[in-house]
């Protein structure tokens, strides 16, 4: 008799995937902190909460056509209500431009895509072949979202920096692409653990190039500053040379003979 089932398994890393995605939800708290102090939100992008409110909302219309998929229901939920005022907050502070182009993001994503993918799910399909067609388009958005980081991984590479690359944040997407992976496997929901295998990989990657970048960093400040000692040590030694000059010009019976 096994001590612990494949449902309790499923309940605990279901559980843990909830409080790892929360956590993520949350990771832009101090960016929209620092939005509402300056009353800007420029110099901030909207594209990656738009993709993340259309993902979750995405993810929360699969769960309420599976049935008893609460885990997922309930984190989706929680990741819509974020993500939303994420976008509310963004588009109250931000540029006219900006104002516009995130409006029509939201437009396109929640409203023609989402509604899009809702009205041939119900029109075009019925009972178990819907969920597997919503199934499937989840994954692939999921897909493309797990390959997103792809373009800050080349960014890292191009410029030897992992500035823009945060290892909490790479460690937490991996943590929390680990704890769905096995939920999936468990329930033996495929459509949500095939994606994460991706997410776990490209978050080990995230992981793997922040620590050689970030010795590589460290290099090039130490090699900066070398630099930097050298350089003033020689202007401190022109500076001598020049006060020394200066001085014998003034005082003709102190240069050497």
């Amino acid at each position: 008799m096994a001590l612990v089932s494949v449902k309790d398994l499923a309940f605990v890393f279901g559980l843990l995937g909830n409080i790892v995605s929360f956590l993520v939800f949350l990771a832009p708290v101090p960016a929209f902190y620092t939005i509402c102090k300056r009353k800007s939100s420029e110099g901030f992008q909207s594209i990656p909460y738009s993709v993340a409110f259309f993902s979750a909302s995405l993810l929360l219309y699969y769960a309420l056509l599976k049935t008893n998929a609460y885990m997922i229901v309930c984190i989706n939920g929680i990741g819509c209500v974020i993500e939303a005022v994420y976008l509310l907050i963004y588009v109250v502070y931000a540029p006219r431009k900006a104002k516009i182009f995130t409006i029509r993001l939201i437009i396109l994503f929640n409203i023609g895509g989402l509604g899009l993918i809702i009205i041939l799910s119900i029109l075009v399909v019925k009972g178990s072949k819907r969920v597997t067609l919503v199934g499937w388009t989840c994954a692939i958005i999921n897909l493309a979202v797990f390959a997103a980081p792809l373009s800050i991984m080349r960014q890292v590479i191009r410029t030897k920096s992992v500035e823009f690359m945060p290892f909490a944040l790479s460690f937490f997407l991996t943590l929390c692409a680990t704890m769905w992976f096995f939920y999936g496997f468990f329930v033996r929901d495929y459509y949500i653990a095939l994606p994460n295998v991706l997410g776990f990989l490209f978050g080990i990657a995230q992981m793997i190039l922040y620590f050689i970048y970030k010795e590589a960093k460290k290099d090039v400040e130490t090699k900066f500053g070398e630099e930097e000692s050298v350089s003033n040590s020689d202007d401190k030694d022109i500076e001598m040379n020049s006060n020394s000059n200066q001085d014998n010009a003034t005082h003709p019976e102190n240069s050497p003979k």
